[in-house]
């Protein structure tokens, strides 16, 4: 039904689904439909995007870190996808849109050579992060509902930067990962010197 109606929201689809027959609620068509993966089509004209402007592409996004005193610390990264190379990174307890503006301000201090900045669907990254972003000359591009593949190598840095596979060495430093950003615990440290310390 969705196939052959791409249109059709949740709402529409159940209804269909009613008049069928079927007692089914709106929650669950909508749970069905985010798992839905987007057509080939789709998929490939988005890794084209990818591909062909690389050079000119910047990403960024969010990962959280545990500290030891169980705090959870916000990471925050800007990645060209031409070099794979991390342009920005700070680490901050409570990120709000205008924190979001100064770490790009300081990402892109000068003239900036990049196109397309692809971020996701957070409601951190609201109007006044897209405004300065299209002041800078980059158009804002956001990847679609529950679809982290979309945003490349930000989504690889994210991943593995967060520890989100299932390999067992890796859940077995996620779980000393609160002991090593103990974050000021020692005198001049910061949680931004112990992440980059650890991660850099």
């Amino acid at each position: 039904m969705v196939t052959e109606n791409p249109s059709w929201g949740a709402p529409r689809v159940h209804g269909e689904l009613l008049k069928l027959g079927l007692d089914v609620s709106e929650r669950t068509v909508s749970r069905y439909l985010r798992r839905l993966s987007p057509s080939i089509d789709a998929r490939k004209r988005w890794t084209a995007f990818l591909r062909n402007h690389r050079d000119v592409i910047a990403a960024m996004d969010f990962f959280t870190v545990p500290t030891l005193t169980f705090r959870v610390l916000y990471c925050f990264f800007v990645i060209e996808h031409g070099r794979r190379k991390i342009l920005h990174l700070n680490v901050t307890d409570h990120p709000t849109g205008g924190w979001i503006v100064q770490q790009l301000r300081e990402a892109f201090p000068e003239a900036c050579r990049y196109r397309y900045a692809i971020l996701d669907r957070d409601g951190k990254f609201g109007q006044e992060v897209t405004d300065l972003l299209t002041a800078s000359g980059m158009k804002p591009t956001r990847i679609g509902p529950a679809s982290p593949w979309q945003k490349g190598y930000a989504s690889h840095c994210t991943s593995f930067v967060g520890f989100d596979g299932t390999s067992e060495k890796r859940r077995r430093f996620q779980s000393l990962l609160p002991c090593f950003l103990t974050g000021g615990s020692s005198p001049g440290c910061s949680y931004r010197h112990s992440f980059l310390s650890l991660y850099a």
